[in-house]
C-alpha cells in the first residue's frame, strides 16, 4: 500500500511542472524507465537534460519535448504505416 501512495505522488507531482523525471515520464506516458534509456543510448527518444555530466548527473524531461517526439513518431493509417 505504501509503494502505491508513493506511485500516485509521483502522478500527481507530474502534471504542474514542466520538467519530468524518468519515473513521471513513466507515470504520464506509460514508457518504462529503461526505455527511456535505452532510447536515450540509441539516441532515438525525446530530447532530454541532463542536469551534470557522468553517470551521476540526473535526467530531466521538458513535457513539451516528449509530446513534440510522440507528435513526430505518430504514423496515420494507409500506406505510410
Amino acid at each position: 500500500m505504501v509503494r502505491q501512495a508513493v506511485e500516485e505522488e509521483t502522478v500527481s507531482d507530474a502534471a504542474p511542472g514542466p520538467l519530468l523525471s524518468p519515473k513521471q515520464v513513466r507515470a504520464v506516458y506509460g514508457f518504462s524507465e529503461q526505455t527511456l534509456a535505452n532510447w536515450r543510448w540509441a539516441g532515438t527518444g525525446p530530447d532530454y537534460i541532463k542536469t551534470s555530466p557522468g553517470r551521476g548527473g540526473r535526467i530531466r524531461y521538458k513535457r513539451s519535448a516528449v509530446d513534440e517526439w510522440l507528435e513526430a513518431h505518430t504514423v496515420s493509417g494507409g500506406a505510410a504505416a
